[in-house]
């Protein structure tokens, strides 16, 4: 399963990259994630992006977007050495990972941001979506995201997570919160939530508009050893738990004002992370209550069934995909459901009809990338830790 959606995943991840017959309208900007004053990357209203990679020497020059840099754009050289070329289509609305091969050597955009991503760090476009404002920093009262660095006997090390606070979290020093532990997906770390999917941004506003109960959200390193592309099947979750169940968690609830018990505390993940956190939560229900899986995985009857006390201690089972990852005619795009665990949907449905409380989200329009992800954390906040 777990090396089945990760080949979904590459898959998925391309951009829309398909030849168009559009005219392209020329009122490019650049974009968000460019370093400060450089004008390359840019984007245009139908969401081309184009590039300028300025390398006179070079015989070569490509720009790889998605997930394992498949696909990709061929610049052309121009006069005065630089190299210029735009996407042959409108890429999805959000964050997207890229680089370049020049002259067969794999370079990042001096002009763009750095983001962790599949095992290297990559550059970064974000492509402006329709629906931005719920991510977006406004002057609303701002969470803190904090690095603690937390012991591991396990692992004989010091591990790092970052964790999220919310707005009032400082004031009143008496007040307890809930957990959410969120998990990154394979080939990024424990800085992907708070920078790709600005988590804290989503928090930030969904509590400002009264729309989710404030808690904390706990981000770490989802791996103990180094796992190559295709080797997630052989992935042994075992020492992430131990990591996890009985180090990180101690540790949080020891230094930070947390309702230290299991109806209060939540586990999540994108892609990698969703299915560690399904094999987690199942064997620790005594330790979380909510489940919400992000591209990564469904839960089913038979998991319930071979689940002891499913029904009496899970309150919510969540689970999420873009709707060109789920493809067939429900999702009608790219992917297929192969190395899901079986049709998302009907599994969800099914647990409903065991009344179990199940909710099914599909991002529109969206591939296994980061905006799939941000609206499914927008999604799944609001409905936990209700009363």
């Amino acid at each position: 399963m777990k090396a089945a959606i990760l080949g979904v995943a590459l898959l998925a991840a391309l951009p829309a990259m398909a030849q168009t017959t559009q005219p392209v309208v020329e009122d490019f900007k650049p974009s968000t994630l460019n370093q400060p004053g450089q004008r390359y990357p840019q984007v245009n209203s139908q969401r081309y992006a184009r590039f300028r990679i300025v390398a006179p020497q070079a015989q070569s020059v490509r720009v790889s977007l998605g997930l394992g840099g498949r696909g990709g754009t061929i610049l052309a050289k121009a006069d005065d050495g630089s190299w210029i070329g735009t996407t042959a289509g409108p890429l999805d609305e959000g964050f997207h990972y890229y680089h370049l091969t020049v002259d067969g050597g794999t370079f990042n955009d001096p002009g763009a941001l750095n983001f962790y991503g599949s095992v290297r760090w990559e550059s970064g476009i974000e492509i402006p979506a329709r629906d931005q404002d719920f991510y977006a920093l406004k002057d609303v009262p701002h969470g803190r995201v904090q690095q603690v660095l937390f012991p591991s006997k396990s692992t004989n090390t010091s591990r790092r997570a970052f964790v999220y606070t919310p707005p009032d979290y400082d004031k009143d020093q008496t007040k307890r919160y809930p957990v959410l532990y969120l998990q990154h997906g394979w080939g990024e770390d424990e800085t992907a939530w708070s920078n790709q999917g600005r988590a804290n941004l989503i928090m930030d506003n969904l509590i400002a508009e009264g729309k989710t109960k404030p808690f904390l959200i706990v981000m770490t390193y989802g791996m103990t050893n180094d796992t190559r592309p295709g080797g997630l099947a052989s992935f042994n979750i075992g020492p992430f738990q131990t990591v996890l169940v009985d180090e990180l968690i101690p540790y949080i609830d020891a230094n930070f004002r947390t309702l230290s018990d299991q109806p209060h505390r939540a586990m999540a993940g994108l892609s990698m992370g969703g299915m560690e956190t399904k094999s987690i939560t199942l064997k620790n229900l005594d330790k979380f209550s909510r489940i919400g899986l992000f591209s990564g995985g469904t839960i089913s009857m038979n998991d319930v069934n071979n689940t002891p006390s499913f029904k009496e201690k899970v309150k919510l089972v969540f689970v999420s995909y873009g709707s060109r990852e789920i493809g067939g005619a429900r999702g009608g795009g790219r992917g297929g459901r192969g190395g899901m665990g079986g049709d998302p949907r009907a599994n969800a449905d099914a647990l409903k009809q065991a009344r179990i409380n199940s909710v099914f989200y599909v991002s529109p329009d969206t591939a296994h990338e980061f905006q799939s992800w941000r609206r499914s954390l927008r999604e799944f906040a609001p409905l936990l830790f209700r009363d």
